[in-house]
């Protein structure tokens, strides 16, 4: 029996995390120490209001996540649930990466910590966004986002499994903005608040910006097999990690290849750790437990249990 861990790659708005925060030691001594490699506080990583600065906002929102990501990894290793394979998208690669082995977590933390001092875009440039787009566009409309001048097919999220597809665009606001207008209304959905088009060529300032430190990360082969996210690959060497980590912000990115490779891997469940990834509106090709709460603890327990994964070992979960 086969255990996977997916990682998502949406930099939250909202916090999470407290709760289990407030249940489990393992995760306030995480914390603490993200909060002395990050030189953060623990309340802004966990609850306060995320910067207004675009870049610094996205900065301090990709270590909230990958914080709360590994704590519920940390949680799940002291009842002695370990993965088989792991991979995730965007920064979940970065953070999946980081627990098969491939880079220390303090290296993690301290680039994400570095990259809020990325320049900002100039006043005058177009202002950027996100959107998801569901199933088919409009007849007439073009037959591929990318066609549209100034906007990007960036991540592609499901399609198979009888699944109506979902695809990430990602772009200039105001073209994503008249593609919604153009098709059926829910068919194009702008998301408020994101003005950075990640895994567009957008993002090549910042891909050059943090590409020294990229290098600079003393990166080495992972432990298990880790499941790319920018094309059908299990990532073996340090050289693929690395290189994942230099094209993920400019690369468009696919949970399709890592769900269909962690399927090749044998994985009969997945623990979706953390919110960027929906619960309920994404077909995978094996049953999934999203954790965000204690609970989800539990019931990711319970089911290993059933499905047969042996936790013999384990202590109880009080």
């Amino acid at each position: 029996m086969s255990l996977g861990y997916l990682f998502g790659g949406g930099v939250g708005t909202e916090p999470h995390g407290l709760e289990l925060y407030r249940t489990f030691e393992v995760v306030q001594g995480w914390y603490e120490q993200v909060s002395a490699w990050t030189g953060l506080t623990v309340g802004e990583i966990l609850e306060e209001d995320l910067p207004t600065a675009q870049e610094e906002r996205q900065s301090v929102g990709t270590v909230r996540e990958a914080a709360l990501a590994i704590g519920v990894h940390d949680v799940l290793a002291s009842f002695d649930l370990r993965p088989a394979a792991i991979g995730g998208l965007s920064l979940g690669a970065m953070t999946a990466s980081c627990l098969a082995g491939s880079l220390g977590r303090r290296e993690l933390f301290e680039m994400l910590a570095g990259s809020r001092d990325t320049p900002e875009p100039p006043a005058e440039d177009p202002q950027q966004g996100i959107a998801i787009a569901f199933g088919s566009l409009a007849e007439g409309a073009p037959s591929t986002p990318a066609s549209v001048p100034g906007i990007y097919l960036a991540g592609d999220f499901n399609h198979g499994h009888g699944a109506q597809r979902i695809m990430m665009l990602a772009g200039h606001a105001e073209a994503l903005g008249a593609l919604a207008a153009e098709v059926p209304p829910g068919t194009v959905v702008p998301l408020p608040g994101r003005t950075i088009a990640v895994h567009t060529p957008l993002r090549r300032p910042y891909r050059d910006f943090m590409a020294p430190r990229i290098d600079a990360i003393p990166f080495t082969d992972p432990e298990v097999p880790l499941l790319s996210c920018l094309e059908p690959k299990v990532l073996r060497t340090a050289a693929d990690v690395r290189d994942l980590f230099q094209r993920n912000s400019t690369d468009p990115i696919s949970l399709v290849d890592v769900y269909t490779g962690m399927k090749d891997q044998g994985v009969r469940l997945g623990l979706v750790m953390g919110p960027s990834i929906p619960e309920g509106i994404l077909a995978f090709p094996f049953p999934v437990v999203h954790i965000e709460r204690p609970e989800h603890i539990e019931q990711a327990l319970t089911t290993a249990y059933d499905l047969g994964i042996d936790l013999s070992g384990a202590p109880a979960l009080s």
